[in-house]
């Protein structure tokens, strides 16, 4: 059986605070786990006012303080922001608060821009460039092999299960090299998604962590109990992203009726390009949007993205594919 987690941007929506986004975390997480949802993850964006994730940690925190047994983490922590020893302190603690449920996505990107990464004192090429040795750096924290002659306190053996991210080949190949799973943010980047699985699969090494590839594929789901309301329903997040690609990124807007007919065809092309892994509709059109995207990628795991303005349409929403995967677990392989 595939299994299904949630991402959550913890999306600030308009005529609300961060705060108010945050106080969705808890209930979201415990509604997800409620549904079979495997994973709670958060992903860490800084400067935009419309994602209230930046301090990841304390947001993941806030999910496992609601939950008992959904894993919780990082989709992902952007590692040239930090310090491994930073981060494997943050997450060791997560783990001692929440024992062997801890996730720790990493990627490259540094989910900022320059003006962000010169507050955070951060050289983003050169920490880009560094980001395998950083990754493998982090991992000797937890696990004490190599010696760094430091001890992350808490960290060090602990039970946080890393992940490697990533839009391009090189997070797969980062990832087969250090056999570690990998996930793929096919929601928003897919252009590579076929052949970054390929090569993850293909040049997969085993490790101590890791016996075989296993590879999540990201995908949007925007559900609801009619066509039309679905159709509706994921107009504020195509708003978002014709407002992000065109520079003027903010808090997610209401629906819109029939927002891309009044789109040129410019923005119409991009926006279905970039939203091509997604399905809107009923739980029938969810489960037949999921069916191909599984038979496509052989994911073991669908990371399932859902960003809406109404809170109770998106929780409908995780529950209607909920529904669609548990469907689609009684069909014969």
């Amino acid at each position: 059986m595939t299994r299904f987690s949630l991402l959550d941007l913890v999306n600030v929506t308009q005529g609300e605070t961060p705060a108010d986004a945050i106080a969705r975390v808890g209930p979201l997480a415990a509604h997800a786990e409620s549904l079979g949802y495997h994973r709670y993850w958060v992903a860490e964006h800084h400067g935009m006012e419309g994602i209230a994730g930046a301090a990841t940690a304390l947001v993941i925190a806030e999910a496992g303080r609601a939950t008992r047994k959904i894993r919780i983490g990082s989709g992902g922590i952007m590692l040239p922001n930090h310090s491994p020893l930073v981060i494997a302190e943050q997450f060791g603690t997560l783990d001692a608060l929440f024992p062997g449920r801890v996730d720790l996505g990493l990627g490259r990107a540094p989910g900022s821009d320059q003006r962000v990464a010169r507050a955070m004192r951060r050289d983003l090429m050169q920490e880009a460039e560094a980001f395998p040795r950083n990754v493998a750096e982090l991992r000797a924290h937890f696990t004490g092999e190599p010696d760094l002659g430091i001890i992350a306190v808490p960290g060090r053996g602990t039970q946080v299960e890393m992940w490697i991210l990533g839009s391009s080949l090189f997070g797969a190949q980062l990832a087969a090299a250090l056999g570690l799973p990998y996930a793929f943010a096919s929601h928003f980047a897919p252009d590579a998604l076929d052949e970054a699985l390929y090569l993850y699969r293909r040049d997969f090494r085993p490790s101590a962590s890791l016996r075989e590839p296993y590879a999540a594929a990201a995908f949007n789901v925007f559900a609801a109990d009619t066509q039309d309301e679905a159709e509706l329903l994921a107009t504020s997040m195509q708003q978002s992203f014709v407002a992000l690609r065109t520079g003027n990124p903010g808090k997610l807007p209401p629906p819109v009726p029939y927002y891309k007919d009044s789109l040129p065809d410019n923005a119409l092309t991009m926006l279905e390009h970039v939203l091509q892994a997604s399905v809107i509709g009923t739980r029938n059109v969810v489960r037949e949007g999921l069916a191909r995207f599984i038979a496509r990628t052989q994911a073991d795991e669908i990371i399932v993205s859902c960003a809406m303005f109404d809170f109770e349409a998106r929780k409908r929403s995780l529950s209607i594919a909920a529904e669609a995967f548990a469907e689609l677990a009684q069909v014969p392989a």
